[in-house]
């Protein structure tokens, strides 16, 4: 029996999520897929990122009809079975006998026959039940909001620690759904160009110069080939707004480079130095990074080439990125797999702190330096600045308050409330309170 093409590539990629630590979003994209239809490319997306959302809770019903624990199981025989029962539990339009037999197929596709007869008795009895996601607002207590939200219930309590358990409860909401594709759109011929291709926008929620996407594929259009539209959270872009104006200005850790964009974009009179450490993601940059005032650099931040001091410095700091389980989910799974996840977290505030204090020599006086990550975690976060500041007294934390009242003043920030948006003198925004992934900045500045 055929297998659709969707299927096959949405199996694959899950294989490799799991087994190579890959990201979704890239192998979606990558040049293997490209050929794949518009109708099966959504469905290769929508299987993919829909059993990554929803693993645990599409586990809990695979086992519940299962003679074997999941455990014991191949991965071929057990993705297999997630993308079956994951069309069985949300997609309606997809005949239930087509989920099964394709899903039993998977399994012989990858060459692990014996385990056919037990793949199709599982999904058979699954498909005799109408299994609905649970209700996240009936959850009472910790464990409760984790199964139903289909978190890692450590994350969820560190949530409910950090931000409050109602708070956690609209963040882990935010998780569950598929986000909205937000655009930066450089003007109104480019929303034009994009309107006569079929794409359907509204205006951004957090900023003027953000588009939200109603229909099309933004993927498919000239704006977007051209590298004039550029697809970014709409979060992503508020950091790179704060770093504000400058005339010699450096991105630490600049790929994919949709920050170091808006700082040129920005300031168009400015030359911007872009470092990259690999040297595939620099050679992605200048392909799509095509303002003729940034320079991209292949290096590593902690040993640039050069003696220099910038005005302005941005270091968008690799992170746990818990902040964008929406739009990468299986981070929440990779996270789980870390058998120490308080020495996973440390280990990266290590990396953090070297990367900040590396960053601050090459601040001129009275320049400033922008530390941002994609995190949640205060770890990775407040921690880092306090500890990166400790001997370092000619820096000072600047609020970001003034900074945001900048971008509201020159209208580029139109979200009505400042207040949310800042968490003593840093900048976060929270998933489910903000239309956005959750991001943190600090401002601080040379004071000599």
């Amino acid at each position: 029996m055929p297998i659709s093409p969707a299927r096959v590539a949405a199996f694959e990629i899950l294989l490799r999520i799991d087994r190579e630590d890959s990201y979704a979003s890239e192998l979606l994209h990558a040049a293997r897929y490209a050929r794949l239809s518009s109708v099966d490319h959504g469905l290769a997306t929508e299987l993919v990122m829909g059993v990554l959302r929803w693993r645990s809770i599409l586990d809990s019903h695979i086992a519940s009809a299962s003679s074997q624990q999941l455990s014991r199981l191949d991965l071929e025989v057990l993705t297999a079975l997630r993308i079956g029962c994951y069309q069985l539990m949300f997609l309606d339009r997809v005949p239930r006998h087509a989920a099964v037999n394709e899903s039993v197929e998977l399994v012989k596709r990858a060459r692990k026959r014996s385990a056919a007869a037990f793949a199709n008795a599982v999904l058979r009895k699954l498909a005799k039940v109408t299994i609905q996601p649970p209700d996240i607002g009936v959850a009472e207590r910790p464990t409760e909001l984790a199964a139903a939200s289909a978190h890692p219930a450590w994350l969820v309590d560190r949530w409910i620690s950090a931000y409050g358990f109602e708070r956690t409860r609209e963040l882990c909401e935010y998780d569950r759904q598929t986000p909205v594709t937000a655009l930066r759109v450089p003007s109104s011929e480019i929303e034009r160009e994009l309107a006569s291709e079929g794409i359907t926008l509204e205006p951004g929620s957090l900023l003027a110069t953000s588009r939200r996407v109603i229909s099309g594929d933004v993927t498919k259009t000239k704006g977007f080939r051209a590298g004039q539209v550029t697809i970014q959270d709409e979060g992503s872009q508020l950091v790179g707004l704060l770093v504000g104006q400058g005339n010699r200005i450096l991105d630490g850790c600049a790929a994919p480079g949709g920050k170091t964009r808006i700082m040129a974009q920005q300031n168009p009179g400015a030359t911007v130095v872009a470092a990259e450490l690999h040297p595939h993601r620099a050679r992605l940059m200048r392909d799509l990074v095509r303002e003729k005032n940034v320079c991209v650099i292949v290096s590593d931040i902690r040993k640039l080439p050069f003696v220099a001091d910038f005005d302005r410095v941005l270091i968008d700091a690799p992170c746990s990125g818990t902040g964008t389980l929406a739009h990468n989910p299986e981070i929440k799974w990779r996270i789980e797999k870390e058998k120490q996840k308080d020495a996973h977290l440390s280990k990266l505030q290590t990396l953090q702190i070297d990367i900040l204090k590396s960053a601050m020599r090459h601040v001129a006086p009275r320049g400033r330096i922008v530390y941002s990550t994609c995190s949640l975690e205060p770890e990775e976060n407040e921690q880092v600045i306090d500890k990166a500041a400790e001997g370092e007294s000619i820096f000072r934390v600047i609020n970001c308050r003034d900074e945001l009242q900048r971008l509201a003043a020159e209208r580029l920030l139109i979200w009505p409330d400042l207040d949310s948006l800042i968490s003593g003198p840093y900048l976060r925004t929270i998933p489910g309170v903000h239309p956005c992934d959750g991001f943190f900045a600090a401002i601080l500045e040379r004071t000599i």
